[in-house]
């Protein structure tokens, strides 16, 4: 089963909630697998530098919008220039900015810059797991599956195509 939930006062357009039902019980109660902080902050950044491309903004400015600690939007900054996604300029006239059009960056590429080498379990990777069913499980492959066609769908998106409403964007982030 797949649903999409919404917070009050925060963007969810990258929360993406899968709930699963816990033992087959239809009336179970839900847990939901999503995007970490560090891959959500990401989005909303390349969202807002899409709503204002090609201007710069401060890193400042869009921790502000957010109400985001400036430090930890800079480490996410920093993870998107070192996979080209932005580019950053100090000085008084600087900023960050997207390195390209958003119509040439895919939802994919980012989330992989963004969340390294991330795994859904632990036998997922192989090299590292500690599994005693590892050699006669049958789940890594379903699993492994599932995490392409994740990554399959968002290579399909285009930053372009997540922006949606550029105008919108702006009246709502203020920019």
């Amino acid at each position: 089963m797949r649903r999409q939930t919404t917070v009050p006062g925060h963007n969810n357009i990258f929360t993406m909630d899968i709930a699963i039902p816990l033992f087959g019980i239809s009336n179970a109660k839900y847990k939901t697998m999503q995007l970490g902080k560090f891959t959500d902050y990401g989005l909303r950044l390349l969202i807002q530098l899409a709503s204002v491309h090609p201007e710069r903004q401060k890193v400042s400015t869009v921790a502000k919008t957010f109400g985001l600690s400036e430090h930890h939007l800079a480490k996410i900054c920093a993870t998107l220039v070192k996979s080209g996604h932005l580019t950053s300029e100090r000085g008084r006239s600087g900023g960050i900015a997207l390195a390209m059009s958003p119509s040439d960056i895919r939802l994919g590429s980012v989330v992989r810059a963004l969340t390294g080498s991330y795994v859904f379990v632990e036998c997922d990777n192989a090299h590292s797991c500690m599994c005693r069913l590892l050699p006669a499980c049958g789940l890594r492959a379903p699993i492994q599956r599932a995490r392409e066609a994740f990554f399959n769908e968002l290579d399909q998106t285009t930053l372009e195509q997540a922006l949606g409403d550029r105008n919108a964007v702006r009246a709502t982030l203020a920019v």
